[in-house]
């Protein structure tokens, strides 16, 4: 089958993210996790293939590798259109790694020009005159100015793009959206014969990336947040895209866990909700350095699995710091993920099936260490959360992959029921 539209995502939570909403069209949509091996032939993909990465922080050279591979295995499977996706919140560091993979994807596909929106109207971004906010917060002055691996201190995208590219940077603002998909086509062709090569592009509501997506439907490379995507499976089904076929899985029973490594506000406030109802055991990186994760996978092996059992990483960005100071980030943020990740495989072990996963690093590392290469696409929990069902060690499993600023305060109880309702 050939691939419609091949998408890469920098992390695991947004890959799920992307799929999830992908997959509110009724397409069929499929979310592998890392670049698949030779043993799986392109001729098995479907129509909308996600691949997620764990590239979010990886040094540049890196990312970019990694993203061209994946990109060889969707036009391997036929792809001629390509979705980078990147978080909401515009995470990245001073040097990437958002613009040196756009770049390197527009390079290897021949793209001359491509446009950057990472707003998420359904979970309060939007970026007006090239200024992203969350709710009604320029970025800078969000919680994600503290977040401990990409601190954003900037809410303008030009601003932060154009240092990560070598092309020049634009934007296509809010009134030119307004206007509607045929004015927007015509500014992105004015900008493109000013030598314009990326362009930012406004949007405050779902209406916008709607138009957003009409005007560069057929654009080889497109970026942005999973939002800018949702549109695009209606777009394309006057190519022939068929009905969604429906995904034949084991039921999933066995307990759940939550495990959370996102320091973000909104996993700090789910956090402190779930703990006022089921057992928890907070994890200390200064702990973990000296003892490493042995009494934390003692203490669940004490736990009732029925009662949503939780494991945390999360802290405010001031304890944080403190055991980054004395830890390093690098080894305070490996810590933390290698221990989680540990405990995730124990879990299964002792019995658990259902895992809930707060933040995009974590939920790489759990994904990885449970071995797991492909997830199919169930119900949406939240906006840009779904089910997502797989095997690991031969058991059925069910994972709920959550960047850390989705959802509510009750996120995790929400889970938790609405696995036990499908």
């Amino acid at each position: 089958m050939t691939v419609r539209l091949g998408c890469i995502a920098d992390d695991f939570t947004g890959a799920a993210d992307l799929a999830g909403l992908l997959a509110r069209s009724g397409a069929a949509v499929s979310l592998r996790i890392g670049v698949p091996g030779t043993d799986t032939p392109p001729a098995q993909a479907a129509p909308f293939e996600v691949i997620a990465l764990k590239i979010r922080t990886a040094p540049v050279a890196d990312a970019v590798a990694e993203a061209r591979a994946a990109l060889g295995w969707l036009r391997a499977a036929g792809a001629q259109r390509f979705f980078w996706k990147y978080c909401s919140t515009f995470d990245s560091t001073a040097r990437g790694n958002i613009g040196p993979v756009a770049e390197a994807l527009m390079a290897d596909t021949g793209a001359p020009q491509t446009i950057y929106c990472p707003a998420f109207p359904e979970n309060g971004r939007a970026v007006f005159m090239g200024n992203l906010f969350v709710g009604q917060q320029p970025l800078a002055e969000s919680p994600m100015k503290d977040h401990p691996l990409t601190p954003m201190r900037d809410s303008n995208l030009m601003r932060l793009l154009a240092p990560q590219v070598s092309g020049k940077v634009g934007l296509a603002d809010r009134l030119c959206v307004a206007r509607g998909p045929d004015a927007l086509a015509r500014r992105l062709a004015a900008l493109r014969e000013d030598g314009i090569a990326h362009v930012v592009v406004d949007a405050v509501a779902d209406a916008d990336l709607h138009t957003i997506a009409t005007a560069c439907r057929d654009m080889t490379l497109l970026t942005g947040g999973s939002a800018l995507a949702m549109p695009l499976p209606g777009l394309l089904a006057s190519d022939g895209l068929g009905p969604r076929t429906a995904i034949a899985r084991a039921p999933v029973t066995g307990g759940a866990l939550i495990l959370a490594g996102s320091c973000s506000a909104m996993t700090r406030a789910q956090v402190a909700r779930h703990a006022e109802a089921a057992p928890h055991h907070r994890l200390d990186p200064l702990d973990l350095a000296a003892n490493g994760p042995k009494a934390a996978l003692a203490w669940l092996a004490r736990q009732d699995p029925a009662r949503g059992p939780m494991i945390y990483a999360t802290a405010a960005p001031d304890a944080f710091r403190a055991a980054q100071a004395r830890l390093g980030t690098e080894r305070a943020g490996a810590l933390i993920e290698a221990a989680l990740a540990h405990l995730a495989v124990g879990a299964r072990d002792l019995g658990y099936r259902r895992f809930v996963v707060a933040g995009g690093e974590t939920s790489g590392a759990v994904t990885q260490a449970l071995g797991i290469d492909r997830l199919d696409i169930g119900a949406e929990i939240a906006p840009g959360v779904p089910w997502t069902y797989c095997t690991s060690a031969g058991q059925p499993i069910a994972l709920a992959l959550k960047s850390g600023n989705f959802g509510d305060a009750d996120f995790f109880s929400a889970a938790l029921m609405a696995d036990a309702a499908a």
